[in-house]
């Protein structure tokens, strides 16, 4: 019977072993966990891309602030514009029936001229016969009661001619109307005695009693008729001067006999009296 040989060790294995227990303990023969390779560094593996810093950039508030304030500025002063000129027109009229309290007569053109004193029949008037001499009325404020037929002379070159009782009004009153009057081309003002209101607008063919400097009417009727020729019952004589400068600087008054002063025109045809 033979004998079993006794097995040698298997080399290779021992080898394996050795090589792939790395770490193991000969003596105590326990293996070690092995540890992972490496991963290869060459041109074949793959690296992290680099990172990318992404800097923000501040929005300019500064300046949306400052564009904003500008708008709002720009509208405020173009708001604030308009409703101060809507403001200044809010009284204004296109015609004289929005003016409460005209009265309107029927002088046609064409009116004689006198140099005798006239009964009109309205006081004052506004139209009629009248003195071939007319007074200035490039805003001309009188201080005397300037002979009336020389006034009614301007109303028929479209003039307005607003008057006043100096018994009825104050100092304050007349310089309001004299503001209203003052270098406009195309009214003139004047005191006038015995008058029954305060003040009176007289244009050709037309008249606005009021009583009082207040009345928003004076300027109503003022702005309305100097120079329209428009209206019904218009001056007659369009394109007519109001430059007088002789009787601005010697009006003839009231009780005076027609004077030779200045501007006149020639002597017109009476193919009307007055029908008030």
């Amino acid at each position: 019977m033979a004998l079993a040989k006794d097995r040698k060790p298997d080399d290779s294995r021992t080898s394996r072993g050795k090589s792939s227990g790395g770490g193991g303990n000969a003596r105590s023969g326990t293996k070690t966990a092995s540890r992972p390779a490496a991963r290869p560094t060459g041109a074949k593996g793959r690296t992290r891309p680099p990172t990318q810093v992404v800097t923000q950039q501040r929005k300019p508030w500064g300046l949306i602030a400052a564009a904003v304030a500008v708008v709002v500025f720009g509208a405020a002063v173009i708001t604030y514009a308009l409703v101060q000129v809507n403001k200044s027109h809010e009284n204004d009229v296109t015609s004289l029936s929005q003016i409460k309290g005209v009265k309107s007569y029927e002088y046609a053109a064409g009116q004689q001229h006198v140099q005798t004193n006239q009964d009109y029949a309205e006081s004052p008037p506004v139209g009629g016969p009248h003195d071939p001499y007319w007074a200035d009325c490039t805003g001309t404020v009188y201080t005397v009661d300037i002979r009336h037929e020389n006034a009614v002379h301007s109303l028929e070159h479209g003039a307005v001619w607003i008057t006043y009782n100096p018994d009825k009004v104050s100092q304050s009153d007349i310089d309001k109307l004299a503001a209203l009057v003052d270098g406009v081309s195309g009214r003139l003002l004047s005191p006038y005695a015995g008058q029954d209101s305060a003040i009176s607008l007289q244009s050709w063919n037309h008249q606005l009693k009021v009583g009082s400097a207040d009345d928003k009417r004076i300027k109503q009727f003022a702005d309305l008729m100097t120079f329209n020729s428009e209206v019904d019952n218009h001056y007659p004589e369009i394109g007519a001067s109001c430059e007088n400068p002789a009787f601005k600087a010697n009006p003839v008054v009231t009780g005076q006999d027609s004077t030779a002063v200045g501007s006149s025109d020639m002597a017109t045809t009476p193919t009307a009296t007055s029908a008030p």
